[in-house]
């Protein structure tokens, strides 16, 4: 986490010194008139990374020490947490992805095919939640 820390900070260096290059750089080709776009698009990008380093600090601060990814005598196994449990036969998430895929197809075609869609993803999202209750998968 510290090497993000201190990456995020150059790329805030980098933006700042590169937005004020750019606001002079223009002002000097075009009679003193700054471009905002580029300015504003560039400082907001610093800006931005600096709000995710301070909150890297934070977070590292919170932590009470260093993570397993910044130790040298850390194993793989150390930085694995447990991500939950996930079903890999699972045919809902690709029902899910339909369902959208025809609410928001139909917002550019056909309108009436709104509310199926909407019916759809209600009963996906039903059975995506339930499909640990019944069946042969059932705990």
């Amino acid at each position: 986490m510290r090497s993000n820390i201190i990456i995020l900070g150059v790329l805030a260096a980098f933006f700042f010194l590169s937005a004020a290059a750019y606001t002079l750089w223009h002002m000097a080709a075009y009679d003193g008139r700054v471009e905002w776009a580029g300015t504003l698009g560039l400082a907001l990008t610093g800006i931005m990374s600096v709000f995710i380093a301070f909150y890297l600090v934070l977070t590292r601060r919170s932590q009470h020490g260093e993570m397993p990814a910044d130790r040298l005598d850390a194993d793989i196994d150390d930085g694995d947490p447990d991500e939950g449990h996930f079903s890999p036969w699972s045919w809902w998430p690709i029902s899910l992805a339909a369902a959208f895929a025809l609410m928001f197809l139909s917002i550019a075609g056909p309108t009436f095919l709104i509310p199926i869609g909407a019916g759809l993803f209600v009963i996906v999202m039903v059975g995506w939640v339930y499909e640990h209750y019944r069946g042969n998968f059932s705990r």
